[in-house]
């Protein structure tokens, strides 16, 4: 099995780490805030805390599981990592610094891997000595329950990266599928950022409700749950970085965020994540 490093003790990051603890791999865990991690780890015992009470998970296998997440106190202790997962905010300058950092302290055969679901892996490659060893692995929120891993070439990325990338999701329960061209968005979220745009703006232009709006797609789509509430899930900040990089990258109307998100996230409603998003911004 690989030796997992992820960096960012994030929402993502905490459920890669639960992830492959749930499936056998130590979870080395880090992240430039010291409280990141520790509130990464409450919420992952909160987690499972839960599920013992519910009987989904023995007690036994929690303290197993738990051991195997180990918080990190620097970027040094990649040196012995096989694959690491860069899962920090979905800005390319930061995990430019980010790969930046962790390039020469990697061992030659580890994997250097991110989570990003929108950039380039070309271009976050290039600031490594290594580009063959760089892939996207993208999991979906939340990572230790979501079964899709979107495995990414970049333009230099080698077959046997790809390969590993595939097994290491396979080891983890998951289901992967390769994106073969380093297209912004990938597949899911090349699809869904037209989709919750629209959605926005039929609730801007008053068509129908906040809750009709997702009521609507929940039926009659036979989504699980409506755009306005993904959104809140997901993160209003994040969708408009990401409908933004879009936006630059195709030169596509389609691909800009609407009045609302912007307006949202310039005064701090990333989302239900922080307590503020379409469900309490009114509708």
């Amino acid at each position: 099995m690989e030796e997992l490093f992820v960096v960012g003790a994030g929402t993502m990051g905490s459920g890669i780490a639960h992830a492959a603890a749930l499936t056998g791999h130590t979870a080395h865990i880090f992240d430039s805030d010291p409280q990141a991690v520790k509130r990464s780890l409450d919420r992952i015992d909160a987690i499972m805390a839960s599920q013992v009470e519910r009987g989904k998970l023995s007690a036994d296998d929690r303290e197993r599981v738990r051991s195997r997440i180990r918080p990190a106190l620097s970027l040094e202790e990649t040196r012995g990592a096989t694959f690491v997962i860069e899962a920090v905010i979905e800005k390319e300058d930061v995990k430019k610094g980010v790969f930046r950092e962790l390039d020469p302290l990697l061992r030659d055969d580890a994997v250097l891997a991110t989570n990003t679901s929108s950039i380039s892996i070309t271009e976050l490659a290039k600031v490594t000595s290594h580009p063959g060893r760089v892939v996207g692995t993208h999991f979906f929120n939340p990572a230790q329950v979501m079964k899709l891993v979107e495995v990414v070439r970049g333009a230099e990325t080698t077959d046997a990266t790809v390969d590993r990338a595939k097994r290491l999701a396979d080891e983890m329960d998951k289901t992967a599928i390769e994106v073969r061209v380093d297209s912004p968005g990938f597949v899911v979220n090349r699809i869904l950022m037209p989709f919750l745009s629209e959605a926005v703006k039929v609730l801007e232009e008053g068509v129908a409700s906040r809750d009709d709006i997702d009521t609507a797609v929940r039926l009659g789509l036979n989504h699980p749950m409506g755009p306005l509430t993904l959104l809140d899930f997901t993160g209003v900040d994040v969708c408009t970085y990401v409908m933004e990089y879009f936006l630059k990258e195709f030169g596509d109307g389609r691909y800009a965020p609407p009045q609302t998100l912007k307006r949202m996230t310039r005064a701090g409603w990333h989302g239900r994540k922080a307590g503020k998003g379409f469900y309490d911004y009114g509708g």
